[in-house]
């Protein structure tokens, strides 16, 4: 394997192909099947970033993108095309590395694409989800009712959440997570956003929290 980065095309139906990239170190001890958010696609910095560190931690990355990304559309593809997507995805990489554990999940509504794909049918050959700021409620109107479909989640679930993110409430989370019991675990960034930002007054600096949120996913996959 390459540490290069490889682009590929992904067939996800008979009609449908999608660009996706893969990042591996010489030797993965993991994969991660890593989907984008619903304003930007794989090549967003933030993913393009997250990708590079996890290989420098052991873990290759698939990023691809979704139908309506791939087509230039600023509308979010219906469930089904996007769980469709991410179906073949995860095929995909377990295909490129047989043998090596296979995890899945992504930013934002890529993550919560990937878990309800799960949540239907469980994704072949994936031993977890990791969530990079899971959307738990709209901007301003704070609710659970995005998380309802992880009861239906029976592999391990990781969430990487800001506690500032305006998009998942932590204390919302929280108790979430205590509601799914041990198949999850809670990893709070401190001070941090739904992007993963933080304001100059909070004494940190991005790029520390951008090491301790890849820290923290590369431990949880290689444990």
């Amino acid at each position: 394997m390459s540490t290069s980065i490889q682009a590929i095309r992904i067939e996800v139906d008979a009609e449908t192909t999608v660009s996706g990239l893969l990042l591996a170190p010489p030797e993965a001890r993991a994969a991660y099947v890593l989907a984008h958010g619903a304003g930007a696609g794989m090549e967003h910095a933030f993913m393009a970033a997250a990708a590079a560190g996890l290989a420098e931690r052991g873990v290759a990355t698939l990023r691809y993108q979704f139908p309506y990304m791939e087509r230039g559309s600023k509308r979010t593809d219906p469930p089904a095309v996007a769980h469709a997507a991410v179906r073949a995805a995860v095929a995909r990489a377990a295909q490129q590395w047989p043998g090596v554990r296979l995890f899945a999940g992504g930013k934002s509504f890529g993550g919560r694409m990937t878990s309800q794909a799960q949540a239907a049918a469980p994704l072949p050959s994936v031993q977890g989800l990791v969530f990079l700021g899971f959307p738990l409620h709209p901007d301003g109107a704070p609710s659970s009712t995005r998380a309802d479909h992880l009861g239906k989640v029976d592999i391990p679930m990781l969430f990487l959440q800001g506690t500032r993110d305006k998009l998942a409430d932590i204390d919302r989370m929280r108790t979430l997570a205590t509601e799914l019991g041990e198949r999850a675990t809670l990893a709070e960034i401190a001070e941090a956003d739904h992007s993963f930002h933080v304001l100059v007054r909070s004494g940190r600096k991005n790029a520390e929290v951008m090491q301790e949120v890849l820290d923290g996913a590369a431990r949880w996959m290689l444990r």
